[in-house]
């Protein structure tokens, strides 16, 4: 069992790997590669939805964590945490729409939903590790 104490570090592992898989996802379907850009995007689905569970379990047992930075990077947190928590919102529906329309061979419909879908998840799971570095490494 991982002790609570782990989850941050865990929760930033996971969005680090998302955005692996999602970059070699989208390099797989710029070179046709379909079966191998399906799996990884599917795989990127599963460690956010890993990430997300590991997220509520850490916070419903521990609490939110201040930010004790100081002076001008302060703002640049906040901007930080507004934005990725703002998009993270809108990324749940963007991606199980886009998921669902993959799988049901919509796939003018899936590619017109994904050119917003990849960049908007890329940003959360990137920010997910700033996050975690500012908070727990600074």
């Amino acid at each position: 069992m991982i002790p609570i104490s782990a989850l941050p570090t865990l929760n930033a592992l996971l969005n680090g790997l998302s955005a692996a898989l999602l970059i070699a996802g989208y390099l797989c379907i710029r070179r046709r590669r379909v079966a191998a850009h399906r799996a990884l995007m599917v795989a990127a689905f599963v460690v956010s939805a890993l990430f997300l569970c590991s997220y509520v379990v850490y916070h419903a047992h521990a609490g939110s964590r201040p930010f004790t930075g100081q002076g001008w990077i302060r703002p640049v947190y906040f901007a930080i945490l507004i934005s990725h928590v703002l998009l993270a919102f809108a990324l749940l529906p963007l991606a199980l729409t886009t998921l669902y329309r993959a799988g049901r061979g919509q796939f003018e419909r899936h590619r017109r939903i994904a050119r917003w879908t990849f960049p908007i998840w890329m940003y959360i799971s990137v920010t997910g590790v700033v996050v975690y570095w500012m908070l727990y490494r600074m």
